[in-house]
């Protein structure tokens, strides 16, 4: 798979996910607080920060699957913190999702999987690739293709490599034909190989289907070499918004800084 080099690609202008002062607890603990950002079209935007800064809960909160206690956030025209029900279930067919453990059927085929991501437009469930129409199994074949796994297209999921399954992941949720995808710690599990593999596919998904990605990461080196833009979470708060180019691993490492409490000393 040849390399494309981030420098040369710009995100589009149009906003497709905006927050606005977010704020989201969990009892007394304050996962994110008053964040506020922008994402365009065609951007691939990485969060980074320690376990618990509050990476994974802001991509909860742009899909509505944690509701906020206070600020907006809006996605693609959607109010997501006032939505209702029914609102939420369309939005979350037009986001898609892709997780550090894949969560494929390991006994269907690739190419089932694949389909499963279609079935929002679909009126009835489906058992089997052949009970799908003609027109969905071509474009599920062609996303398996886009993703280097054509040839793999009815091998049981569970067969495949860690590598392999995650990729089989990534066509399945191009098969929603989204246009925001959520990827929480994608490449978490992989090996460096592997890793960089999916980064790249992530990228070159972003920019040739102007698709906007928004990624959590703890891979540094692989935030600054495939982002177009990155995001520093520490104790909930905002403290890093740069575009990676001209960005260095000691300017992110910042982020990484355990802030320690005062201590107040008596005489």
């Amino acid at each position: 798979m040849d390399v494309v080099d981030p420098a040369h690609a710009v995100a589009g202008d149009d906003v497709v996910v905006a927050v606005r002062n977010l704020t989201k607890r969990f009892g007394d603990t304050v996962a994110l607080d008053d964040v506020s950002l922008d994402v365009h079209r065609s951007e691939l935007l990485v969060l980074l920060g320690l376990s618990g800064s509050g990476k994974s809960t802001l991509l909860r909160c742009l899909n509505g699957l944690h509701p906020v206690d206070a600020g907006q956030v809006n996605v693609g025209g959607t109010r997501v913190d006032r939505a209702s029900a029914a609102e939420l279930r369309a939005l979350r067919r037009r986001v898609g999702f892709v997780f550090q453990q894949f969560n494929l059927v390991g006994r269907l085929s690739c190419l089932e999987n694949v389909l499963i991501g279609g079935l929002g437009r679909l009126s009835l469930p489906r058992y089997g690739a052949l009970t799908y129409p003609r027109g969905m199994r071509a474009e599920a074949l062609t996303h398996l293709d886009r993703v280097g796994l054509a040839d793999f297209a009815s091998r049981r999921a569970d067969t495949l490599s860690g590598g392999q399954q995650q990729r089989v992941a990534v066509a399945r949720t191009l098969m929603q034909r989204p246009a925001l995808l959520l990827a929480d710690e994608p490449v978490a599990s992989l090996d460096p190989e592997n890793a960089g593999v999916v980064m790249d596919l992530l990228f070159r998904i972003c920019i040739e289907e102007k698709l906007t990605v928004v990624c959590t990461l703890h891979q540094v080196d692989l935030a600054l070499g495939w982002a177009h833009r990155l995001i520093g979470l520490r104790n909930g708060c905002k403290v890093l918004d740069r575009p990676a180019v001209g960005l260095n691993r000691d300017d992110v490492m910042g982020i990484y800084r355990r802030v320690e409490p005062e201590v107040t000393r008596t005489p």
